[in-house]
């Protein structure tokens, strides 16, 4: 395991405890409006956030437990259409996304380093991954966990400044 990787799970946890504290500065109101036409409000911006949280949550162990780094994938415009996050009690949404990824991060924490470190050759990463991953290039489970942080990172950047 990268030795600076507890770093970026405390990070990842900070990161996740300070945005819920500053998102939650937005009234119900605020959080649906959506900055143009077709464009995710911030609560439709966390429920995604929220169904990435369950999707790679699975994933996580199930590549404790399996030689290779394939998964199903979702259609996450579909998923946030059915969800019907914009009904959803913003501060509802909040404290979900917000324990959902606390637990995530432990996920992390207490993966044992060889299945974090282990290059696997088969995978979907190029299909799955935020910055994806040649599928003919071996990647590891730490380059899926991270790769999570930062799509996370992304669309909590979405959420300021509207």
């Amino acid at each position: 395991m990268d030795a600076l990787f507890p770093v970026f799970i405390d990070d990842f946890r900070q990161t996740v405890d300070r945005a819920a504290e500053r998102l939650l500065k937005y009234s119900d109101a605020d959080a649906a409006a959506r900055s143009a036409p077709g464009k995710w409000s911030r609560k439709e911006i966390i429920g995604h956030l929220v169904d990435s949280a369950c999707n790679n949550h699975g994933r996580f162990v199930r590549a404790q437990l399996q030689d290779d780094l394939i998964f199903p994938g979702y259609e996450q415009d579909d998923w946030v259409r059915v969800e019907r996050y914009q009904d959803r009690a913003w501060t509802e949404l909040i404290a979900m996304w917000r324990h959902y990824n606390r637990h995530i991060a432990h996920i992390m924490a207490t993966a044992d380093a060889n299945q974090l470190e282990r290059p696997r050759a088969r995978h979907n990463l190029d299909q799955l991954a935020w910055q994806t991953v040649s599928a003919a290039q071996p990647t590891t489970l730490e380059y899926f966990m991270r790769d999570y942080v930062d799509h996370l990172k992304h669309h909590l950047r979405q959420t300021e400044g509207r």
